[in-house]
């Protein structure tokens, strides 16, 4: 019967068949899209856009009133040993040098002296501490650039007055610091995560080339959305961070997706198939499996759409599109390269590594665990999914909180100066803006609501004084700055800043003809952050959830098989949530990973764990998956289709994990504890599903519910057949297998001459089935045998199974040197096996 190929064979036939075309335009396409993000530019949102609700409303009024851009700073002279104050001379001339050298700057204004009465709130309370404020002209960019000369000549005061502490903190001076120190980061971990990378790839393939064919097709993804990126973001901005989150998803799925087609690749070349035909089996499977996968990672970055935040859709579109392209280039570059390259990939091979490498072994540390579980499937699910609930409660507490400056590194000197600052002049509050829109700024009646505005919020008590007010030239918008009590993020800022929105801002200023006054500030924003993603989460939750479940129910043809694995999940990532409230939010493990908690987990990461992991765990699930359901398929039973899939696939699935830990884990050796934190979690949560969930819950899962696993209502049998991994390759004319049967001194013969392949191992296992119960001796004879495949590996490997547990001999007879010997070698399965190379040698042994 023909069978017609699916896309991901016919993409690789093609590109096969015309490879310089597929190579040429990828690297063309490359090329073309550096050049394309280069000329366009990309366009980063805005930071009047980065909010949520009535904050972003805030925000964009302020920005589009024209109020004049001005960056505060403030310079901290502090006593080094605590024996002078301001009341010294000695004091007071570092305070004169300070102002005097601030006031040559022409990008500085509005320098108040702590010396003058006017601002006597500028010295602290035991008056060994003074602070000297001015701002810098320009916006966040322009006074950027401008501050370092002034903190130049501020080093150089400092020197000059050595009993004195002389230091800067602001919004310029700390954006520089910070900006570097990120930017150092940032290269440190593309640093470290390609060698780490390409080092896992050599332990994977035991070849350099092999090794450095999915690196190059990750990054060269990666170049590819970002050039494309450009002309994107001109219709809608995007974060800064996306160049980030592409290189760290673009670099997983690309390396991933490379690891699954070449390995099945290569261990069918290793099994004796032509190299066309070895090729072209890969395409039908590993290249649909990567189909299948992408299309559900790229479900599950869709879900950041319906959040409504500007940075959570910039990554939306990012993720999608460096997916969308890594998938293409699996299916059409990556077979043009195999078929180029053939059996010259393995070039390179580590001497060390080559020999220990054992490529398509169904034997080793995970086929030990993948059996033991089948052995005791109950008790295996009660212990590991106990583990992961137990490692999950403590999410139960978990609370999101903006990391603001709490979470900046406390190595950097400006980050030191700030503290000094703050335990001079503690309980400087945090104040929330009003942007008052109103026709006219200065007219009697908005003076006097802003003047009742003011009294109403001094009586509260959760607001302080000073209130500030300035008014934007064209007299149109009037920005009042409220001091509120509290942390800036606690309960106690909160709750103040409801009454103001709530209470005292609707009776007073909103009052106004044709007034609007939202809201904004860093409490604001924080606050709005929070409740749009309590609102949003759990509808991201259900699209994710929903469209995973479809899209696995159609491709396996079950019910119960995408119910398990969204439920396997979900308990990855729900402890990797309790792992994470562990660590930062109580404060375990502060000296071991370099933080200091915050008191919770920054408010952006819990949602944007959900949607990476979900879609990143369910790339190696769904390849596993689509092993099993072509062992059962080809007629295995559930037990020994879940055996020989999880064991096939486990050293692909446990090279992607690693890529994936290796490189998530460099985010935990950089400075900002946000970064800490989703490093931490992205790699506890792969370890987990690549280990527990993956070698444990799943086989044993499996192996409980049996052929329930397939199940799939009868009014759902409508649904198009679209299994991953169970398409025909197409078999050379005459390529038949003979089985003579011999019974013989309490022991059966079966006697194979021709080819084992994935066409006649059905007629193998129905021969099987006859003769295993009849005797306690199997002998099967593969002298005659001309070609096996991975699809016979599996049978003889599931006949061993069902050997051993029913206290049967099973006897492998072979001829040495042969290309069948070397296969049975290759696949460890001599080792797993009783072999003799000659019938009569087995009446010796017992």
């Amino acid at each position: 019967m023909s069978h017609r190929p699916n896309l991901a064979q016919r993409a690789g036939r093609w590109s096969a068949e015309h490879r310089r075309i597929a190579i040429g335009g990828w690297i063309a396409l490359v090329i073309v899209s550096l050049f394309i993000g280069s000329a366009v530019g990309t366009q980063h949102l805005a930071s009047e856009d980065l909010g949520n609700g009535e904050s972003r409303q805030a925000d964009q009024m302020l920005a589009d009133a024209g109020f004049d851009d001005l960056a505060p700073e403030t310079v901290l002279i502090q006593s080094r040993d605590g024996d002078l104050t301001i009341a010294d001379p000695a004091f007071r001339a570092g305070v004169s040098d300070v102002v005097v050298t601030l006031r040559r700057f022409p990008t500085v204004t509005n320098v108040e002296s702590p010396l003058s009465p006017a601002h006597a709130q500028l010295v602290s309370r035991d008056g060994g501490s003074a602070l000297v404020s001015f701002d810098i002209r320009g916006d966040e960019d322009a006074a950027e650039d401008r501050v370092g000369p002034i903190l130049d000549a501020v080093a150089q005061v400092d020197q000059r007055h050595p009993r004195l502490r002389i230091e800067e903190f602001g919004d310029a001076s700390a954006n520089k610091a910070l900006t570097k120190a990120f930017e150092d980061d940032f290269r440190k971990a593309e640093f470290l995560s390609l060698p780490i990378t390409l080092a896992i790839l050599v332990l994977a393939f035991g070849a350099l080339v092999a090794a450095g064919l999915p690196l190059l097709l990750g990054l060269s993804a990666v170049a590819i959305t970002l050039g494309l990126l450009a002309p994107v973001s001109q219709l809608s901005g995007v974060d800064e961070a996306i160049s980030s989150v592409i290189l760290l998803v673009g670099l997983a799925v690309g390396v991933d997706y490379c690891l699954f087609y070449i390995r099945r690749e290569r261990d069918e070349r290793r099994l004796g198939r032509g190299k066309e035909a070895a090729l072209d089996l890969a395409a039908a499977t590993s290249g649909r499996a990567v189909l299948v996968s992408g299309f559900t990672v790229m479900v599950a970055m869709a879900g950041m759409y319906i959040t409504g935040n500007a940075t959570f859709q910039s990554f939306a579109t990012g993720t999608i599109m460096v997916v969308a392209i890594a998938v293409i280039g699996s299916l059409t570059v990556l077979p043009a390269m195999l078929s180029l390259l053939g059996d010259r990939i393995d070039k390179g091979r580590v001497p060390l590594v080559g020999r220990l490498h054992k490529p398509g072994s169904e034997t080793g540390f995970w086929a030990t665990i993948v059996g033991a579980v089948l052995r005791h499937p109950l008790p295996s699910v009660l212990l590991s999914g106990g583990l992961l609930v137990v490692l999950a409660l403590p999410a139960l507490g978990l609370h999101t909180v903006n990391s603001g400056v709490q979470g900046l590194p406390r190595d950097l000197p400006v980050m030191q100066t700030y503290d000094r600052i703050q335990a001079a002049f503690p309980g400087e509050p945090t104040a929330a803006t009003i942007a008052l829109s109103a026709p006219d700024a200065t007219a009697p009646q908005t003076a006097a609501a802003i003047a009742q505005l003011r009294r109403q919020a001094l009586a509260t008590g959760l607001m302080q004084d000073p209130v500030t007010v300035t008014v934007s030239p064209d007299r149109t918008v009037t920005k009042i700055d409220v001091p509120l009590t509290g942390t800036g993020t606690d309960d106690a800022s909160d709750s103040a800043l409801l009454a103001l929105r709530d209470e005292i801002v609707p009776a007073t200023v909103g009052r106004l003809p044709s007034a609007e006054a939202p809201v904004t500030g860093l409490t604001a924003n924080s606050y709005d952050f929070n409740q749009l993603m309590k609102s949003r989460a759990p509808w991201v939750f259900v699209f994710v959830l929903s469209l995973a479940f479809v899209l696995l129910m159609v491709t396996f043809r079950s019910i119960v098989i995408p119910a398990k694995a969204i439920v396997l999940n979900l308990l990855s990532v729900g402890a990797a949530y309790g792992i994470l409230v562990w660590i930062f939010q109580d404060g375990h493990l502060e000296s071991l990973i370099g933080f200091t908690s915050i008191g919770g987990i920054t408010s952006w990461l819990p949602l944007f764990l959900f949607v990476i992991l979900f879609g990143l765990s369910m790339d190696y699930h769904v390849f596993i998956l689509s092993r099993v359901r072509e062992g059962y398929d080809r007629g295995m039973p559930t037990e020994e289709a879940v055996s020989h899939g999880i064991r096939a696939t486990a050293g692909v699935v446990t090279s992607a994990a690693a890529v994936m830990v290796g490189v998530f884990a460099i985010f935990a050796t950089l400075s900002s504890i946000d970064f800490k934190m989703m490093g931490i979690g992205l790699s506890v949560a792969v370890l987990l599903d690549a280990t527990i969930v993956r070698a444990v819950l799943l086989p044993a899962t499996m192996k409980l519910l049996g052929d329930w696993n397939w199940y799939l209502p009868r009014w759902l049998e409508w649904l198009p057949r679209v299994a991953v991994e169970t398409e025909r390759v197409e078999h050379p004319e005459g390529a038949v297998l003979a089985i003579d049967v011999e019974r013989e001194d309490g022991r059966t013969s079966l006697q194979l001459s021709g080819e084992l392949d994935l066409q006649t191992t059905p007629q193998f296992r129905d021969r099987l089935a006859d003769v295993e119960p009849q005797d306690g001796t199997l002998v099967v004879d593969l002298r005659r045998l001309t070609f096996i495949d991975s699809s016979g590996i599996g049978e003889l490997v599931g006949a061993h199974q069902r050997a051993r547990r029913a206290h049967r001999r099973i006897v492998l007879v072979r001829t040495d040197g042969t290309a069948i010997d070397r296969t049975l070698h290759l696949t460890a399965v001599d080792k797993l096996f009783e072999t003799v190379s000659d019938p009569p040698e087995l009446a010796g042994r017992s």
